[in-house]
């Protein structure tokens, strides 16, 4: 039996009967379709003649209930990049490829669009499709020297002053070694998929996927030596929060998990040893992507066809 997660951003109606398009033709095509108990339930709700009255619920199979993560050989995701960075956390653990159709606004991370459904539905059941790896960050809050948090992220970690009259006091760190001190609105530590997310917004340069580092983006820093910096995949990067410093922080991942930062609080972020994998229908170049999704101005080039796959 061959399982598929389906992951809806389940606030629109467009995507829940997306959605459920998706379903019937898996089932139609002898694949099981699979949604978490909660998303399933949201269905529930707004089926019916104000969704997608010709096509039935019946069918799908519930993550962890009926079906274990682990077998499930592909996640389709409809909606934006938020929320296949939460189809990410789904399937985290059991390191299953995600495929996004987008139906959002720009959907950097999907790789099909609206029009696109029927065509994505045929590929994923004739596997017509390739899986890249992304890396991820492994993230640790140390509070009074001890552990007090862990958890990981795709695009960024981001560390954020918590209100908006007072700064934040760091210390930012490479490798275990000091590197600057100065007050800020926050930091910003990025993989090469979040360069185009926050990091891109803060002032970050775009990295392309095929090159392996991770990125450090200083929010509204008064210092001298405050700029964007591009280090090592190997690196450990650390921002603490001075005890000194007026104001707490607070920590984002991916804009999905958080934590409080008391002062004398320390992050640590590093490259974590489980990448995201993400399904690809076409082995084009990232700079197509970039002018695809940032609509940029390439009228007048006459150069020819080709390059480097990314």
């Amino acid at each position: 039996m061959r399982n598929v997660l389906v992951v809806t951003h389940t606030g629109r109606a467009d995507a829940l009967a997306a959605a459920q398009e998706v379903c019937s033709a898996l089932i139609s095509a002898g694949l099981t379709p699979v949604m978490t108990k909660i998303e399933l339930e949201d269905h529930r709700r707004f089926s019916g003649d104000q969704v997608a009255p010709n096509h039935s619920l019946d069918g799908i199979k519930v993550l962890d209930e009926d079906v274990a993560a682990e077998d499930v050989e592909l996640a389709m995701v409809l909606g934006g990049d938020g929320t296949i960075l939460k189809a990410a956390e789904i399937v985290r653990d059991a390191q299953t490829p995600l495929l996004g159709i987008n139906l959002g606004h720009v959907g950097f991370l999907a790789e099909s669009e609206r029009d696109g459904l029927t065509d994505a539905v045929r590929r994923v059941v004739e596997r017509d499709y390739v899986v890249k790896q992304r890396l991820a960050l492994d993230v640790t809050v140390f509070v009074e020297g001890k552990e007090a948090f862990k958890t990981w992220a795709l695009n960024e970690a981001a560390i954020e002053k918590n209100s908006r009259e007072k700064m934040l006091e760091v210390v930012l760190e490479i490798d275990r070694r000091p590197l600057s001190s100065f007050g800020c609105d926050g930091v910003v530590v990025a993989t090469p998929t979040g360069s185009t997310a926050y990091s891109f917004s803060a002032g970050g340069p775009v990295v392309w996927p095929s090159v392996e580092a991770l990125l450090v983006v200083p929010l509204s820093a008064h210092a001298l030596f405050a700029r964007p910096l591009v280090v090592s995949p190997k690196s450990m990067i650390a921002v603490e929060i001075m005890e000194r410093s007026a104001g707490s922080g607070v920590l984002w991942c991916d804009g999905r998990r958080t934590w409080e930062l008391p002062p004398g609080a320390r992050v640590e972020i590093k490259r974590s040893t489980f990448p995201v994998r993400l399904a690809r229908f076409r082995q084009g170049v990232f700079t197509d992507r970039l002018v695809r999704k940032f609509s940029l101005p390439v009228v007048g080039w006459r150069g020819h066809e080709g390059g480097e796959q990314s």
